[in-house]
């Protein structure tokens, strides 16, 4: 007799086809296939590449999983899946997907928020998460603070980023530096040999004035102009750029602001638990700066291994089997893809 749901989960709000499996809080299977070198050599992710890459991929990677799994498609109890946010025609096809396997085999569809599903995906970790609980999630489109009181319906923004969000800006700076894309990564990986002192970037939304107003916002545009000003001036005088030493200093400047904020929402929550997430969650620095603050504070820090932080279908798996084992009821079939969906729905479920 099974004691904890079964659920797939379908991921395809950007260029990562995700398809994760679950039973409760353990993971069956995590399967990915991924278009980013596709869109490399434009810079950056292109909608439509991203939409024909999920329709090629999703039916082999479903099944991957199950396989993987040793399941099929009759063993579910749950079928989850990205609603939003995203890239319309990228939630589109996984959206279409979902809604065809749930109508072929009768098991209940849930439409999922994607950043709540990053904040999920720690219980696969580190077990049922403690509520409330402070979520900071930082990923290519979202830099954002939440407070989660019931993650099954309960999730309040508190503060995001007002312009570029944090892996945007690791982007940017990437390409200023003649790095790869994705940048994160490999300003990680730069990072480690260079000086987080050697340049003193500014600290966007930090000063006095901006307390009140954004509190637990972030801004890293003017960040990205800085950096790219400096790098402009120093080639301007013919200088070599330490491309090392500017990753440092850039990473420092982003993981900083992230960080403190985060640290800040929590004591005056009166929250004991922050949760990292999201695609940057996998950087080294933020891991690192996140938990000797949180250490300091008295906090605790909880985020997954770093192939968990970037998309994957495993994340939404383990936000629907919460729903499943909270009650909460499935979507109608006829929800729509949102690729604005607000932070503070958790699932459709009850929204039509």
């Amino acid at each position: 007799m099974k004691t904890e749901p079964v659920v797939m989960g379908i991921e395809t709000s950007c260029d990562e086809t995700g398809v994760g499996i679950v039973r409760g809080h353990e993971l069956l299977a995590d399967a990915v296939a991924s278009s980013v070198d596709e869109h490399a050599r434009f810079g950056g992710v292109v909608p439509e590449v991203a939409s024909r890459a999920h329709l090629e991929a999703m039916v082999p990677t479903v099944q991957r999983a199950l396989d993987d799994a040793g399941l099929a498609l009759g063993d579910l109890d749950g079928i989850a899946v990205t609603a939003g946010p995203g890239l319309a025609g990228a939630l589109m096809v996984g959206v279409g997907a979902a809604k065809a396997y749930s109508i072929a085999t009768g098991v209940p569809l849930y439409g999922v928020n994607h950043l709540s599903a990053h904040i999920a995906v720690d219980t696969l970790e580190n077990g049922p998460i403690p509520e409330p609980a402070i979520g900071l999630l930082v990923s290519g489109g979202h830099s954002t603070i939440m407070m989660v009181e019931d993650l099954a319906g309960k999730v309040t923004q508190l503060g995001a980023s007002i312009d570029d969000a944090a892996g945007e800006a690791f982007d940017k700076v990437a390409r200023l530096l003649g790095l790869p894309f994705p940048g994160g990564p490999y300003i990680d990986r730069a990072a480690k040999d260079g000086d987080r002192a050697f340049v003193e970037f500014p600290r966007g939304l930090s000063a006095p004035k901006d307390q009140e107003r954004h509190r637990y916002d972030f801004s890293f545009s003017g960040l990205k102009t800085a950096v790219a000003r400096w790098i402009e001036a120093r080639r301007a005088d013919g200088e070599d750029v330490p491309v090392n030493d500017v990753a440092a200093a850039f990473q420092e400047a982003v993981c900083d602001v992230l960080t403190r904020k985060a640290i800040l929402a929590a004591k005056e929550h009166g929250v004991e638990t922050i949760l990292l997430g999201g695609g940057v969650a996998a950087n080294s620095r933020l891991r690192g700066l996140a938990a000797e603050r949180a250490e300091a504070a008295g906090l605790t820090l909880r985020y997954p291994r770093p192939k968990l932080c970037t998309d994957n279908g495993a994340m939404v798996a383990a936000l629907g089997s919460h729903l499943v084992a909270a009650g909460v009821a499935p979507s109608r079939i006829d929800f729509p893809a949102n690729s604005s969906m607000d932070v503070e729905v958790v699932s459709l479920a009850n929204t039509l």
